[in-house]
């Protein structure tokens, strides 16, 4: 289907979908291409697992901060600009964690490669720039397909790459392909948004219109929670292979491709059914699907019947209520108020990985102080809880209003 060029300000064909896929796997790349030299890594500084464990919680917690001035500038500028501007400053940082001297000097730099969140951001906003509720859905279910192999192969990569050349060779290969990106964004990412001419100040001061919407904080707490149960994993994952299974830094990498295979597997069935079923259905399918494997999981292993096998196997399932559920829940962020789509989009996003770096810090105190997985299933068991409790709450709103729920 062809769209209509006139969409396109700067431009005269829409971005590819390959263009939008790179610049949001760009920043899930660099959030776990590392995370099996993360025990290496700690040696390497001198520093214990908790302090380089902090380049995820840390890399997390500035995303969601970033995320509530990224929407807004987005709206204000628009979405090309923005985009450039976060993917040269993304290689500036990436290059400084190459030459860090130190674990403080390091994580700097690691929080300043923060800045690419603009990627999840801008894909999420330019979607809605061109189609509307749950065909938005859809859309973002394609697009995070097709991002889900980014994360599939990034730990796998980074776990090969660091045992043939040093965990440096991760951010080595961050720069190239973010270099790579900008020029690719550069020549195919046309504006899809009128820049508003309001000043930033007034650009966050709309803000409060989608705060005291109970709609929004139904989708934005649901998929904070379900995207809670996937940081807490990034983060507690390495942990478990390496102190609790023994897996080297390679298997580790290969263990998460499962779970990546399960997410693109949910996003293909968010992309083909959102339109069918519904959104506020296909968030609450995947909150049960996340919460009923853990529950499975978090029994099996009190039984001691559980392993590593088995561990990284459920959490596959995770992959596919995460999959399922957070195409749909991000749709419904950004249909709350249309006119504001990039501000909807950096707000929500902020609430996610807000949400997403405590459950990764707490998850981290958890472990360190006991040598079992049981901690991690945990918390990603109620925290798919909570997400599911999350959407419920905007279906019972939606009868009330005689609305589809």
């Amino acid at each position: 289907m062809t769209r209509p060029p006139t969409r396109f300000l700067d431009r005269k064909s829409p971005p590819h979908i390959a263009t939008l896929v790179l610049i949001a796997g760009l920043s899930a790349l660099a959030m776990n291409i590392f995370l099996p030299s993360l025990p290496g890594m700690a040696v390497w500084f001198g520093v214990p697992y908790g302090t380089m464990q902090q380049s995820v919680t840390l890399y997390i917690a500035l995303t969601a901060a970033l995320q509530i001035v990224i929407g807004p500038l987005s709206d204000r500028f628009g979405r090309r600009k923005v985009t450039l501007a976060a993917l040269a400053l993304f290689l500036a940082f990436t290059l400084g964690t190459l030459v860090a001297p130190n674990a403080t000097v390091f994580l700097a730099c690691r929080m300043g490669q923060a800045v690419v969140a603009a990627g999840m951001v801008m894909a999420r906003a330019i979607v809605r720039d061109l189609v509307a509720d749950a065909e938005a859905a859809s859309m973002i279910g394609y697009v995070t397909m097709g991002m889900s192999l980014v994360p599939m192969i990034g730990p796998l990569i980074g776990g090969f790459l660091d045992e043939a050349f040093g965990w440096q060779a991760s951010f080595g290969f961050l720069f190239l392909v973010g270099l790579a990106t900008l020029l690719l964004v550069w020549a195919d990412l046309g504006e899809t948004s009128t820049a508003s001419g309001t000043s930033f100040l007034k650009q966050v001061r709309q803000y409060p219109r989608l705060l005291v919407s109970r709609r929004f904080w139904g989708y934005a707490l649901s998929a904070g929670f379900a995207s809670g149960a996937f940081f807490a994993y990034l983060g507690g994952a390495p942990f478990v292979g390496t102190t609790v299974f023994h897996l080297t830094p390679a298997q580790i990498g290969a263990s998460f491709a499962l779970t990546a295979i399960g997410y693109t597997a949910g996003n293909f069935l968010a992309a083909r059914l959102s339109v069918r079923v519904g959104m506020n259905r296909m968030v609450l399918w995947g909150g049960c699907i996340t919460a009923a494997a853990m529950a499975v999981l978090l029994a099996l292993t009190c039984a001691g019947l559980s392993g590593p096998a088995m561990f990284f196997a459920l959490t596959m399932f995770m992959g596919v209520g995460n999959g399922v559920s957070l195409p749909n829940a991000n749709a419904g962020i950004l249909s709350v108020r249309p006119e504001l789509a990039g501000t909807a989009a950096g707000l929500g996003g902020a609430i996610m990985m807000g949400g997403g770096a405590a459950l990764a810090a707490l998850t981290a105190a958890l472990l360190e102080r006991g040598e079992s997985e049981v901690p991690l299933i945990l918390v990603m068991l109620v925290s798919s809880l909570l997400s599911a409790l999350s959407i419920l709450w905007v279906m019972r709103r939606a009868r009330a209003l005689g609305l589809r729920p």
